[in-house]
């Protein structure tokens, strides 16, 4: 179906230019009647006589093609300015009847909205105060409002609103990022989808801390992503966590925040929500400092019970480097969500690299993929290990283990394993991560998954 934008009164004023310019033409014509219609002849032999007769009939030949044109002209105009009235009244019309379904809407809900602050139809308030939840959406029908982000004085986001019956929750807020000294705040969660059908609202960013003189800060958590409803629904995504702030004094660099877990998928139909990312850690400055740690991936959302396939876990932060210290452990992953009935499994998240230093950080492991579906579905892929932080004057970090594949159940192929993480390069190593094995085929029919 396509549509059109009509502007009325830009009709209108086609409508009027075209006019003076149908009038223009007509004042040009009969200007030009007398002298082309009734042309001289040069002499008074017959060949000038003949020339004459020639041209005063192309004139009147024009004469007469000019008013037929003059008067498809004044019906393309009427036409026009009929039609740009007819869009203005439609408008007019349009206005009445959304205050009539406003006041209508007003009478329906009033009952709702006096005992349980809540109207029957109709979508939840976006908040507008820093980390304010949204409004829950209507009890029949209505998508929840989404949660503001945060500020210094509320650092954390608020949460998004659930939905009523039917509609989808709202998003949550980001967390305030910190250009000073404080951590970072936490993402707020996201509403729930409606109880018969909806999906969830995605988790909000966490923010990420500012530099601190002090005590190290961190990043804040990403929100964890709503559930669906009943009947189907794809579950809200996490929010990724915040990166940790540079500590500028004694200490540890600020660890990355949390990455949020995915929403569940509706109870019965519908795919889990993917999960949020660990947040980076901070590199530190001076002598004597440990760098932060990476922030762990949130897990993946399970699916729904009959149909439907499992969010990817997330991926784990990176940490910080040291200058003359031990490098930050990466952050490790998420796992993958799990089918239902019938679906695959989630992959899971990569983990995180180890932090550089004078030791280097160890790197975060793999987590394991989601399991294929009770009676048709593939396992999902095993997430693999972060590298090893390098070393300049001790030992290198060691590379993460990867992780196992998911399992089929009945029917499907096992997901692959995640490969092992690299060592880092230094004088010395604590030796690469292992392979994840591969997860099992389905005990009908289906093939293993193959090592990483």
């Amino acid at each position: 179906m396509s549509y059109v934008s009509v502007a009325p009164e830009m009709l209108t004023s086609a409508a009027t230019d075209l006019q003076a310019i149908g009038s223009a033409v007509a004042e040009a014509n009969i200007a030009a009647a007398a002298p082309t219609t009734a042309v001289l002849a040069a002499g008074a032999d017959e060949v000038s006589a003949a020339i004459a007769a020639l041209f005063s009939g192309y004139g009147r030949d024009y004469q007469l093609l000019s008013t037929q044109i003059a008067a498809f002209h004044d019906q393309f105009v009427e036409a026009l300015s009929t039609n740009g009235g007819a869009y203005a009244a439609a408008e007019a019309a349009n206005v009445s009847l959304q205050r009539v379904e406003q006041d209508v809407l007003a009478v329906i809900n009033a009952p709702t909205q006096t005992f349980l602050g809540r109207p029957l139809i109709g979508n939840g308030a976006n908040a507008t105060t820093p980390g304010g939840n949204g409004g829950d959406g209507g009890l029949l029908w209505g998508n929840g409002g989404n949660g503001a982000a945060g500020d210094a004085a509320n650092p954390a986001g608020g949460n998004g609103g659930a939905a009523g019956l039917i509609g989808n929750g709202g998003h949550g807020g980001a967390g305030f990022s910190s250009s000073t000294v404080a951590a970072g705040g936490a993402g707020g969660a996201g509403g729930r989808g409606g109880l018969l059908y909806g999906s969830g609202g995605a988790g909000g960013l966490g923010g990420n801390a500012g530099p601190n003189p002090g005590n190290s800060a961190d990043g804040g958590a990403g929100g964890n992503g709503g559930a669906a409803g009943l009947f189907g629904g794809i579950g809200g995504a996490g929010g990724d966590g915040g990166d940790g702030g540079v500590n500028m004094a004694d200490g540890a660099g600020g660890f990355g925040g949390a990455g949020g877990h995915g929403g569940a998928a509706g109870l019965l139909f519908g795919d889990g929500g993917d999960a949020g990312n660990g947040g980076i850690g901070a590199n530190v400055t001076n002598p004597g400092q440990i760098g932060g740690f990476g922030g762990i991936g949130g897990d993946g959302g399970r699916a729904g019970l009959l149909f439907g396939s499992g969010g990817d876990g997330g991926n784990g932060g990176d940490a910080g480097s040291s200058v003359d210290d031990f490098g930050g452990a990466g952050g490790f992953g998420g796992w993958g969500g799990d089918a239902g009935l019938l679906g695959h499994g989630g992959n899971a998240g990569a983990g995180g690299h180890g932090g550089d230093g004078d030791f280097g950080g160890d790197a975060g492991a793999g987590n394991n993929g989601g399991n294929g579906g009770w009676l048709f579905g593939n396992g999902g892929a095993g997430g693999a290990g972060g590298q090893g932080g390098d070393a300049t004057n001790e030992g290198a970090g060691r590379g993460g283990d990867g992780g196992h594949g998911g399992n089929a159940r009945l029917i499907g192929n096992g997901g692959p394993g995640g490969p092992g993480g690299l060592a880092g390069i230094g004088p010395s190593s604590r030796g690469p991560g292992l392979a994840g094995a591969g997860g099992a085929g389905g005990l009908l029919f289906g093939m293993p998954g193959p090592a990483g």
